[in-house]
């Protein structure tokens, strides 16, 4: 049948779309700046005809009006990943966490540890072969929506057409409900005090050789390292998401991805964020690939990449190397994300170089200033990158090299980088628990 018959048959409205959706289904959510908002609210409105549907997701970008309190009983969210808009009704105990790796997130779904009824997805118009592009977000999606039995789609004349392994056909969604509204934008940087920012982003950059390929986690401090980027030759991309920031380096020749050792000539990653001007500037690009998750996170690709520089955050950073990044104490925050997926594979890497950076202090609600740098984790806190994995940790004060380093040799280097106002009590504290 000619696809363009396949696709008319499959129209429908976003109400009626949504009646497929039984209780007790578990559905599949694409999330970022991809949400499918039209079906979502279509799926709230009637939220009170249903019973226990589960919600599986990871970060989502937007309103969040499914996790209100008057959802509960009616539908819960399962997130792998706590993003703002859900982070109170998981604290609560109205939403549900599960923890996993990045890489591993669609094989729960591919594999049947979470099978999936319904998979609510977010693509482009279909080109002229009836195949339509899971736009701003495959990683997490393709293999969610591949192994769902029923795939309701929005399909958005604004999304734009990423290539690489980002296309799905028309004759295998269910129900097709057509949209035009434009993608949320979520543009990085200018968050915390950006002078100690740039500092840090400054003593990454030193970190970086020419001819490496870089991963960028979500925040202000990777995005800021690409202002220190100018100088450098031949950089490459292979990462979970990049935004707007390439751009610039694309054009001015820093970012060619010509030293690559994997996909050559390519900028490969599994989603991105960011504004009109980037989503424009990858519609239909030959330069960039979008793959699934499971592949551009997986340790072991990662570090076929020589001199990969992964660059990702932290919560809190003890003094033997333990990284939290995933929880306040035993209170769940956001999520392991990719970030031992990189730093695993760039410490395999040929040259890598794998960074845990973070600001040496932050200041709690009452004005108080803590130090990031402990002697120990708070209790409950969850360990992201073990002692056995951490290399590089900056701070706007400097740079701990830890690699290979003992106990005593550790805690000395993280107090140098620490504030220096808690650096007599970290030092204190070290002595009492004889690590120096």
């Amino acid at each position: 049948m000619d696809w363009t018959k396949i696709y008319n048959s499959r129209l429908t409205t976003a109400e009626q779309a949504v009646k497929v959706i039984k209780s007790h289904d578990r559905l599949f959510l694409t999330g970022n700046v991809s949400v499918p908002k039209v079906l979502l609210g279509a799926l709230v409105d009637r939220a009170h005809e249903l019973e226990d549907v589960e919600i599986c997701q990871a970060l989502t970008i937007g309103p969040a009006d499914y996790v209100k309190p008057e959802m509960e009983g009616h539908l819960r969210v399962n997130t792998l990943f706590i993003s703002g808009n859900v982070r109170k009704a998981v604290q609560e105990g109205r939403a549900d966490f599960t923890p996993v790796l990045l890489s591993e997130f669609p094989l729960l779904f591919k594999n049947k540890v979470l099978p999936v009824d319904v998979a609510v997805i977010h693509v482009s118009l279909p080109d002229e072969h009836g195949f339509c592009s899971l736009g701003v977000e495959v990683g997490l999606t393709k293999s969610a929506a591949e192994s769902a039995k029923v795939i309701i789609a929005e399909v958005n004349e604004q999304m734009p057409r990423t290539l690489g392994d980002s296309f799905i056909h028309v004759s295998r969604l269910t129900h097709i409900v057509h949209t035009d509204y434009p993608i949320p934008e979520m543009a990085m940087g200018e968050e915390g005090d950006m002078d100690v920012v740039e500092k840090i982003a400054g003593h990454i950059a030193e970190l970086i050789p020419d001819g490496a390929t870089m991963q960028m986690g979500i925040g202000a401090i990777p995005d800021a390292v690409l202002g220190f980027l100018k100088h450098k030759r031949d950089l490459g991309i292979h990462s979970e998401l990049f935004s707007d920031g390439v751009i610039e380096l694309v054009e001015s020749g820093v970012f060619t991805n010509a030293r690559k050792t994997l996909h050559p000539g390519k900028i490969v990653a599994g989603f991105i964020l960011g504004t009109k001007r980037l989503y424009d500037w990858v519609d239909d690009n030959p330069m960039i690939e979008l793959h699934r998750t499971e592949y551009i996170n997986d340790p072991f690709v990662v570090a076929q990449n020589e001199r990969m520089v992964a660059i990702n955050s932290a919560i809190e950073v003890d003094l033997t190397g333990q990284v939290c990044a995933d929880s306040i104490g035993p209170k769940f925050y956001s999520g392991v994300g990719g970030q031992l997926d990189f730093i695993y594979g760039a410490s395999r890497s040929k040259g890598g170089v794998p960074i845990i950076a973070l600001p040496s202090t932050t200041t709690l609600r009452d004005g108080t200033l803590v130090s990031r740098i402990a002697a120990m984790l708070k209790p409950g806190a969850g360990v992201v990158t073990s002692r056995n994995h951490v290399h590089y940790v900056v701070t706007e004060y400097g740079v701990a090299d830890l690699y290979g380093k003992t106990i005593r040799q550790r805690a000395l280097q993280l107090i140098s980088i620490a504030h220096p106002d808690f650096r007599p009590d970290l030092e204190k504290q070290a002595k009492e628990l004889h690590w120096i």
